[in-house]
């Protein structure tokens, strides 16, 4: 009989660790060592269901972040928004807009099959024609698309419509929606009109595998599943083993990161984060204790509504929100448990250096309340 193979152990709190160091929230990166677009490419895009997540997201992990940098790379066509990982939107580079999307849509055709029935006798090949040359034409509205759309298939479900077209094309929101300060409705063209250039073939996962474990790593296999919504994945980490650091967690299963990557002791301090909703941290891993307790796990949503997160001591601790008016932004944490006086301190203290960064408002006030479900 041949015996297991047996690897170094990675407690819960060793992988917190490593998890915030690539995300960079155990330290916030300084500018001489990434910029802004190195840090979107780096954490391989950043949560962008809204507007204001993006921006949230880097000033919790840049030193110095100015939101007009974002901003202007998305005005300047380097970074840009779009559905990828998960079905969700992010803010991607533009290199990883035409890479990453060919390489989850094996995902977007899995999730066009949930719709089949609304799409009966639909012709995707002609439904992704006509849908690209209408937003190469100019940018359209989901819902210019999709009563176009309906006027060539008037019996199919005008939702899964717009689903289809969401899923056979790589449909990139174009500004000024997403710009900070801007206010813009969603118009949708191609990646490849958008920056000028087509997309790449579908290329084999192994390099996003290694960028992901730079990002999210130590990780198993399904932590890389969940995280990009792909299927089948063993076969590229067996491919890569040879060159992987492998590791198991308290549980057994197998967890593979890259030799070289940093793994700080279980014991490094980790300061109070505030997190926009859905940020990726909370969301790219198959068992996600290394960053929510069990017992906080169903608290971050309500209904169809995520909230805003923060971290203590690395793992999520409470959710917070942003009210503003013109000339007052409040912060209100609501903690899941008890803070100390000092928690609550450098809680507030990462509160006020978030609106200093983010908010025009000159009056600033955090205030804490008790969580309620």
């Amino acid at each position: 009989m041949t015996s297991k193979t047996t690897y170094p152990v990675l407690g819960n709190r060793a992988l917190n660790r490593a998890t915030l160091e690539r995300q960079l929230l155990l330290r916030r990166a300084p500018r001489s060592a990434m910029s802004v677009k190195g840090a979107v490419g780096h954490l391989v895009g950043l949560q962008a269901q809204n507007v204001k997540p993006p921006y949230h997201a880097l000033a919790a992990r840049l030193e110095g972040f100015d939101p007009e940098e974002l901003s202007g790379l998305m005005a300047s066509r380097e970074v840009a928004r779009l559905v990828t990982m998960r079905s969700t939107i992010h803010t991607h580079t533009a290199e990883d807009c035409l890479t990453l999307r060919p390489l989850v849509q094996a995902a977007r055709d899995r999730e066009l099959k949930q719709f089949r029935t609304g799409l009966a006798g639909v012709d995707l090949v002609r439904l992704g024609a006509i849908s690209r040359e209408l937003v190469e034409e100019r940018p359209r509205t989901m819902k210019e698309l999709r009563e176009a759309l309906l006027m060539q298939w008037p019996d199919a479900d005008p939702f899964a419509l717009s689903v289809a077209a969401r899923c056979v094309l790589p449909l990139v929101q174009v500004t000024p929606r997403g710009l900070w300060g801007r206010s813009g409705q969603v118009a949708l063209t191609t990646a490849e009109h958008w920056f000028g250039r087509t997309s790449e073939p579908a290329p084999a996962p192994d390099a996003t595998v290694l960028r992901y474990l730079a990002a999210f790593g130590p990780a198993s296999v399904r932590d890389m599943q969940t995280w990009s919504g792909l299927t089948r994945l063993r076969e590229a980490f067996e491919r890569l083993r040879p060159q992987l650091a492998v590791f198991q967690d308290e549980n057994g299963v197998e967890l593979f990161d890259l030799p070289d990557a940093p793994r700080p002791d279980a014991d490094t301090p980790a300061p109070p984060r505030l997190l926009p909703e859905f940020d990726n941290l909370l969301l790219s891993h198959a068992d996600r204790t290394r960053v929510v307790p069990e017992e906080y796990r169903q608290r971050t949503w309500k209904g169809n509504q995520a909230h805003c997160t923060f971290l203590v001591d690395g793992y999520l601790a409470g959710i917070w929100r942003l009210t503003e008016t013109k000339d007052s932004a409040q912060v209100i944490v609501q903690a899941f448990g008890k803070l100390t006086r000092a928690q609550r301190e450098t809680v507030a203290e990462e509160a006020e250096r978030m609106l200093t960064t983010l908010s025009p408002a000159t009056a600033h006030d955090i205030e804490f309340g008790v969580f309620s479900e």
